[in-house]
């Protein structure tokens, strides 16, 4: 039996080293370790050979030879075990961290990904941007172009204005008068004024909007430049694989800035961005809005009011050439009685001279008849007849000398009436050269509509 015993016990070896030991259910370090307790053959009874019979040996006994066997059995049934599980263990270990570095990578590119869509979609708004708010840019420097053209048009206006307001000055008198015409003048002059004035704040307005509409889409061009380094850096760090060779290690890379921003505050600033360019773009789209009504307005105000002077000057031009029809009309009656006048003269010193013969008749025959002698001398009929014609000679002498006198002053008078209207003919000549070869033909080089409106 102990044989069988012993084969019993070697026989179990072989089994478990031959096949794989069954799952444990409860973990082998978890077993209690079994305690035996083996006579060593130590101490001063021990001996060898034949002359120690009935003493202690030192030689072992089966039962310890087969515990031992046991034992090692059993340490190395353990060791084999535990050394399976490890190798389970590692090898699940190995293939969950081979799996969730994988997973990692794949959520990290997918990441990437969704991240360079952020980027490019703030990109393209960003370039959106900067391209629109160019475009505006461009809209309104030619807005301001217009302006400094309708400015240099109205600069020619107003020369004209002047021009006019001078040459008229030139005007001789009773001529020089504030007519209708020059206060057509001077209100288009305060006019053209104004509008130089109301041109030249909207030219400042103009540049002070175009200025920052520059800056603004400087700021959206440092932002579309970031984020199209960006993109790159991350299409590039999405690009990278396991089996790339430009892959390094880089311990120091783990750790955040602490300036780095955060995903809202990172869309804020583009967002941002956008909203102030938005808002300026809207900004310059009401100012050119507001540059061309001007410039309509300005324009037309500018015509209407050019052609309430062109009226003026051809109200007044015909108010002249009536007044100078006439004063040559009567210039042509004076010129007339004048001639008249003079016949009239020159018949009065006819008549009074033909009054010298019959006066000298009668005053020779008075004289004669105051030499008759004595009783003879008698103031007869004749004499009396005498002395009558003598007296009606010298009344009618002295009534013709009168006349006469009336006649050269009355011809003076016609004659100054012909100096004075001879003048005015000449003041109302040149009042109608200034007017209407000067004025009027200086005026045709008024800018016109489309020039006034900047083009």
């Amino acid at each position: 039996s102990a044989v069988r015993g012993g084969l019993g016990t070697m026989a179990q070896p072989s089994i478990l080293l031959t096949k794989e030991p069954p799952p444990q259910t409860v973990p082998a370090s978890d077993l209690p370790m079994k305690v035996h307790e083996v006579a060593l053959n130590t101490g001063t009874d021990s001996s060898s050979g034949l002359a120690t019979a009935g003493f202690r040996t030192p030689k072992y006994l089966p039962t310890e030879w087969h515990l031992n066997n046991s034992e090692l059995y059993q340490k190395a049934f353990s060791g084999c075990e535990q050394a399976e599980r490890h190798r389970a263990e590692a090898k699940d270990l190995a293939e969950y961290a081979a799996a969730a570095a994988q997973r990692a990578q794949q959520d990290s590119t997918a990441a990437l990904g969704q991240r360079l869509q952020d980027i490019q979609f703030w990109k393209t708004e960003l370039q959106r941007e900067i391209e629109e708010l160019d475009a505006e840019t461009r809209l309104l420097a030619a807005q301001k172009l217009r302006l400094q053209k309708a400015l240099y048009a109205s600069e020619l206006s107003y020369a004209i204005v002047t021009d006019n307001l001078q040459c008229r000055d030139r005007r001789q008198a009773p001529d020089l008068v504030c007519d209708e015409v020059e206060r057509e003048l001077l209100k288009e002059a305060e006019l053209i004024r104004n509008i130089q004035e109301l041109l030249k704040r909207t030219l400042v307005q103009a540049g002070n909007q175009m200025q920052s509409n520059r800056d603004h889409k400087a700021f959206c061009e440092m932002d579309w430049s970031d984020k199209v380094e960006t993109f790159n850096i991350d299409d590039k760090c999405g690009k990278y694989s396991n089996q790339s060779t430009n892959i390094q290690f880089h311990p120091s890379s783990v750790k955040s800035e602490e300036s780095a921003s955060n995903p809202e505050t990172w869309a804020k600033f583009s967002h941002d961005n956008i909203s102030r360019a938005e808002r300026e773009k809207l900004a310059s789209i009401n100012l050119r809005a507001l540059i061309d009504s001007i410039l309509h307005d300005t324009s037309q105000d500018m015509r209407n009011q050019c052609a309430a002077v062109n009226e003026a000057f051809f109200k007044r031009c015909e108010e002249l050439d009536d007044a100078k029809h006439k004063l040559e009309y009567h210039l042509e009656k004076v010129l007339k009685d004048i001639g008249h006048q003079e016949a009239n003269i020159a018949a009065l010193k006819q008549a009074i001279k033909d009054k010298e013969a019959p006066m000298k008749v009668a005053q020779t025959r008075l004289y004669d008849r105051s030499f008759r002698p004595n009783v003879d001398l008698c103031r007869d009929e004749a004499q009396f007849r005498l002395i009558s014609e003598v007296e009606e000679l010298t009344e009618s002498i002295n009534s013709l000398k009168k006349k006469l006198l009336e006649a050269e002053q009355t011809l003076r008078n016609l004659e100054d009436t012909r100096m004075n209207l001879e003048k005015e003919i000449a003041v109302k000549t040149n009042s109608i050269f200034i007017d209407r070869q000067k004025c009027m033909t200086h005026r045709k080089r008024y800018p016109d509509v489309n020039k006034l409106l900047g083009y």
